[in-house]
């Protein structure tokens, strides 16, 4: 009865090897295809954001911070599609969709925990855009009446005599009053 089981050391490592080569000579043209797409996926990424970078630009003119945050928030998810996209052409399908769903499960707890700073970046947009609400503005916000200094990411500037009052735009956007000039 023959058995195959190695007879020495050498041939041990030398089934080992043959094993490793054979192994990486088979995954040769999915990884070749990985590589490719990654290539393709780079060029392609590039561009979304370069259009979405001048498309944001001209849409908030005098708020880089906007620009900034979009194209970077973009560039992440395009890059984690990329990679799971990858792990599938490359044969790890499962592997893919435990990340899918691992970051979903990630995003959710993170979204809940940022649920305030959320709100008050959204906010913020909503005040940018309002052609009512604008530096130098006199407005009455809760128990503020001031002159809109500056609207930023998450907080508005009120200037109220000599001081200078800081308040959440999710506070300041639910119910503000224009004071006529």
């Amino acid at each position: 009865m023959q058995t195959d089981t190695p007879s020495s050391l050498s041939e041990l490592v030398n089934r080992a090897i043959d094993g490793f080569v054979g192994n990486v000579v088979d995954a040769l043209p999915e990884l070749l295809t990985g590589v490719v797409f990654l290539a393709l996926a780079a060029v392609l990424i590039r561009a979304v954001v370069a259009v979405l970078r001048w498309f944001l630009a001209r849409i908030y003119r005098n708020q880089p911070i906007y620009v900034q945050l979009g194209a970077t928030l973009a560039s992440i998810l395009l890059w984690f599609g990329a990679l799971l996209a990858f792990l599938s052409a490359v044969g790890l399908p499962e592997i893919a969709a435990a990340l899918g769903t691992a970051s979903g499960f990630l995003a959710l707890g993170v979204s809940y925990a940022l649920s305030g700073m959320l709100a008050d970046a959204v906010a913020g947009i909503y005040l940018l855009r309002d052609p009512d609400f604008n530096p130098g503005d006199t407005v009455v916000t809760g128990d503020v009446t001031g002159t809109v200094e500056t609207i930023e990411l998450r907080k508005t500037r009120f200037a109220v005599g000599e001081d200078i009052v800081v308040r959440a735009n999710a506070e300041v956007e639910k119910k503000w009053t224009k004071k006529p000039d």
